[in-house]
């Protein structure tokens, strides 16, 4: 080979080595729950890869799904697992993968009101509409020493169809006859009528409009609650004691759960003294095949960082870390998506 010759192809393969890569954009929708930390573990991807950008829209557990079964997104979140109904709908094969997992609280608005404790025969019906007033004689009796205002109980709920809402209620009836046998267990819920009755969407929008409505009270996922500074209640557990959200009791929650081969389960009412009432695993939903192998790549990679580096930050963005067999569990499956 001539020098010239040489040359030419040494400063083609220069050239060629001084390309970009290929920039590869992935696409998702879905559940407001995860959206703080999804959102960290996006932009700390996409900066410690250059090249792979990850736009994520919190619109809420049953808009995602459906972005996900009509296919105009790379991958969806959801606080509910995809039913066998849903499942079916998608050609491309299904893979659930809890990826995160957090409590949901009850968060008030009641000026001087600091501390207060609702017991587990208390807390639905005041969801249900039967307890209407502050100083209830029941509400009261849990609260010796703090004064309760004479003013109506403002409920705020989802507005959308919420993965949260669907842990919500599955808590809730698990709880008083009364809840299964009148209400149901949803993304949406056909709640009283009533103009104490507020709805807003997704979790931002429930925790702002508790924070603008004096005498307030809803359930948002806690690290909304925490990083808007309201007040949440101590909930009474199924072992009959008065806890706090945080990461000790949503930890005793996941403690002892078994995740099955198809990666759904649901923590109703946790039995451990230490745990906190109401948790729930959020999903992140993969199709098992993609048209462009690139993509599952990338998707996979994203994956193992959140199941390593970003559990790292779990507690200190308020949510839970997953047990180390749901992490080994996940990365099983995580096999599936081609």
């Amino acid at each position: 080979m001539g020098f010239g010759l040489r040359l030419k192809v040494l400063v083609l393969l220069l050239a060629t080595a001084a390309l970009p890569a290929q920039a590869t954009r992935l696409t998702g929708s879905g559940a407001s729950f995860p959206f703080p930390i999804y959102s960290t573990w996006f932009k700390s991807y996409s900066r410690a890869n250059p090249g792979v950008t990850i736009d994520y829209q919190a619109k809420g557990s049953g808009a995602g799904i459906r972005d996900f079964i009509n296919n105009t997104v790379d991958f969806a979140g959801s606080d509910a697992a995809m039913s066998d109904a849903e499942i079916a709908n998608v050609k491309q094969g299904v893979q659930l993968l809890p990826i995160t997992a957090g409590a949901i609280v009850i968060a008030y608005n009641l000026p001087g009101v600091m501390e207060l404790k609702l017991p587990r025969d208390i807390y639905p019906r005041i969801f249900m509409g039967q307890v209407q007033r502050w100083n209830d004689p029941s509400l009261q009796a849990a609260n010796p020493g703090i004064e309760l205002p004479d003013k109506p109980i403002t409920v705020v709920r989802r507005a959308d169809s919420s993965g949260t809402t669907y842990a919500f209620t599955r808590h809730l009836s698990a709880i008083p006859e009364d809840w299964a046998e009148t209400q149901v267990i949803g993304k949406t819920v056909l709640w009283a009528n009533s103009d104490k009755i507020l709805a807003a969407p997704k979790n931002d929008g429930v925790t702002a409009t508790i924070k603008q409505t004096p005498g307030s009270v809803g359930y948002v996922e806690y690290s909304y609650a925490r990083f808007a500074k309201l007040p949440m209640a101590q909930l009474q557990n199924a072992a009959g004691r008065f806890v706090s959200p945080g990461l000790e009791s949503g930890s005793a929650a996941l403690a002892s759960v078994e995740m099955p081969e198809d990666m759904r389960i649901w923590v109703s009412d946790p039995t451990d003294e230490a745990a906190w009432p109401i948790v729930t695993y959020s999903w992140l939903l993969l199709y098992r095949n993609y048209e462009d192998p690139g993509t599952a790549a990338t998707l996979r990679r994203m994956v193992e960082y959140c199941l390593g580096d970003g559990q790292a930050i779990a507690d200190r963005m308020g949510y839970v870390p997953l047990p180390k067999n749901v992490v080994i569990a996940v990365r099983s499956a995580l096999e599936n998506v081609q």
